[in-house]
């Protein structure tokens, strides 16, 4: 059996079992894997009580990544997640202490409780791996991902996330209410937090980083670049935030459409995986008061002015 064939039928192994888990987000789910598989940043944006919190704790069982939480508030310091160094005694010296951002996968809640200050501490994490504090560079694990979540602009004690930081979220989606059907299975079945824990990880480390370097060298032909380049400018264009959509927008797009050819157990990527994808990687950033679905909504307008040549 081929390595590809193997490691595609981990993933649907998985998938299957968060979807029996997590009921009625089929979709969601799917995007939640694609972003993982491509070892990007996920941002989660909803109002409390749907889901989010234990959608990151799920992600992290499936994939066996150590998680830590990080509860953002608007006293929280950028020293309470980077870590500080502490003078000991003993040594004469001061010793740098870990904060919680030193972790496989971090969970960022409710990031947009925090002040612009204490937002921009990940930054640095985010785009390159590492950070500095106090003179001294310190390494992350390799993976580093970042899943945050945030509540929607119009509640009381939200903070803006600048583009900055949005345009290092590779991917965003947004949760919403189950049906009546699957509210009513959730309301009446095990407590998810207690089948979560029971769970597994379905891929070693080994085999989730192989994953990702398949993913970057699924075959994606000129013309479907082309075709990506022109939907980026008509955005840029016409869109009233388009000019937020920078290189980095592209090169994410590119990545996120391997990843769902590779979730759909195919080398190559179509004009569809592009399309089914792209509101979710580029809405975000477009940074609308209106929200995240509302953005969704004008990047698949947006698809239907482009022609696939």
């Amino acid at each position: 059996m081929k390595a590809s064939t193997y490691l595609n039928d981990k993933v649907s192994h998985a998938f299957e079992t968060c979807n029996s888990i997590f009921l009625g987000k089929e979709d969601q789910l799917k995007i939640a894997f694609i972003s993982m598989l491509s070892k990007g940043h996920l941002l989660i944006e909803d109002v409390p009580g749907v889901g989010k919190t234990t959608l990151v704790y799920l992600l992290s069982h499936i994939f066996g990544l150590n998680l830590s939480r990080i509860q953002f508030t608007n006293d929280l310091l950028a020293s309470d997640i980077l870590g500080t160094s502490i003078f000991d005694k003993q040594t004469a010296s001061f010793i740098f202490n870990k904060g919680p951002i030193f972790s496989r996968m971090v969970l960022g809640d409710e990031l947009n409780r925090a002040s612009p200050k204490t937002q921009s501490a990940l930054l640095q994490a985010m785009e390159e791996r590492y950070i500095t504090v106090d003179g001294g560079e310190y390494q992350l694990e390799e993976p580093f991902i970042v899943v945050a979540t945030q509540n929607p602009l119009d509640q009381i004690g939200t903070n803006p996330l600048p583009e900055s930081q949005l345009d290092r979220f590779f991917m965003s989606l947004s949760i919403g209410l189950p049906s009546r059907e699957y509210e009513k299975k959730i309301l009446l079945g095990d407590n998810i937090r207690d089948q979560i824990n029971g769970l597994h990880a379905f891929l070693s480390l080994e085999e989730y980083l192989s994953i990702h370097k398949m993913i970057q060298k699924i075959h994606i032909e000129e013309s479907l670049i082309e075709y990506v380049l022109n939907f980026l400018e008509y955005c840029r264009e016409n869109l009233d935030s388009g000019m937020k959509l920078s290189l980095r927008a592209g090169r994410d797009l590119l990545l996120a459409s391997r990843a769902c050819a590779f979730f759909e157990k195919r080398d190559f990527v179509t004009p569809h995986d592009v399309q089914t994808i792209a509101p979710y990687v580029l809405a975000h950033r477009l940074n609308s008061r209106m929200g995240l679905t509302s953005s969704q909504d004008q990047i698949r307008e947006a698809l239907e002015n482009v022609a696939i040549r």
